[in-house]
């Protein structure tokens, strides 16, 4: 378990940074969204272009993308149907909520975990290609299309072709398609910016926990409850049943799968929550949340399953 608390320990100490920071004056009360927007429109978009570009695309038809698809989208569903019987919320707050269920830490806590627990990294890989490609421009999509402002159908149309996380999610897999070798003046910059992508994430993050409480009353309340606990062992539980029950696949596998499917909430969902300023709050807390489960969540998949 060396890789989880490897990559939790990481991840709390960016964070502590960001809030130390904030509480002692050194960033504004505006750093958070201004960090958040250079993860939008900057480091997230290299990041994932460095990824796809390099990425294996045959994981697309491999038993690790078959189980972490069925294991998200029946989390996400699940979370919308909790949502549409007991607690109604806006449309772009419920997407995030979704979101919130479905989105695995695939790069801080998941390249460690399948580094130093799985010691499988096609594990990992599958969602690093899956959430990009299948899921991330479906979010943006609806959180584009309810943000407010006025549009014409043109612009609804051309929408993902001015988003910068889509268009280089596609533009990486297009460059890992076509085989394409980058020059060093491209591919170097892009390192540069996705290395940055991580800790500016987590610094935002670490800033908007000052002056607010985990689970404050009110009406984000029910649906972070639901969101964390479908996450944490809802989703786990459905990647087992699919990956052993259904497809009988080899205990090793499963063991991989059902770690891989109870990772914590990425930190990237805060960062489109931000962005669009849909269900911040609610990100915040169920990234925050399913980050300190998943330790004890993935000790007893280990004992449970490990081969």
């Amino acid at each position: 378990m060396i890789g989880v608390l490897e990559g939790v320990a990481v991840i709390g100490v960016i964070v502590l940074i960001g809030y130390l920071c904030a509480r002692l004056g050194v960033f504004g009360g505006e750093t958070a969204n201004a960090l958040s927007r250079v993860a939008f429109y900057v480091a997230t978009p290299a990041i994932l272009f460095r990824i796809l570009s390099h990425a294996d695309l045959r994981v697309l038809f491999s038993d690790y993308m078959a189980v972490a698809a069925v294991s998200a989208v029946a989390s996400g569903l699940i979370y919308l149907a909790l949502a549409l019987l007991f607690f109604r919320r806006p449309a772009g707050a419920t997407a995030i909520g979704a979101a919130s269920a479905m989105f695995l830490n695939s790069n801080n806590i998941g390249v460690p975990v399948a580094a130093f627990v799985i010691d499988d990294p096609q594990a990992i890989a599958a969602v690093l290609v899956l959430q990009p490609i299948a899921f991330t421009p479906v979010l943006l999509a609806v959180l584009g299309a309810t943000s407010g402002t006025p549009r014409s159908i043109g612009r609804v149309l051309t929408q993902p072709l001015r988003n910068p996380v889509i268009v280089a999610a596609a533009a990486g897999v297009a460059v890992a398609l076509l085989g394409i070798e980058l020059p060093a003046v491209v591919e170097v910059p892009v390192d540069l910016l996705a290395d940055a992508a991580i800790p500016v994430v987590l610094l935002a993050f670490g800033v908007s926990l000052v002056g607010r409480r985990v689970l404050e009353p009110g009406a984000d309340r029910a649906p972070i409850i639901a969101a964390t606990s479908i996450k944490a062992v809802v989703m786990p539980v459905v990647a087992w049943i699919v990956a052993e029950p259904l497809l009988d696949l080899d205990p090793a596998v499963v063991f991989a799968t059902v770690v891989v499917a109870a990772l914590p909430t990425g930190q990237v969902i805060y960062t489109y929550a931000s962005r669009f300023d849909r269900g911040v709050v609610l990100a915040r807390d169920v990234v925050l949340l399913t980050t300190v489960a998943a330790v004890p969540v993935l000790l007893v998949i280990a004992a449970l399953l490990h081969p």
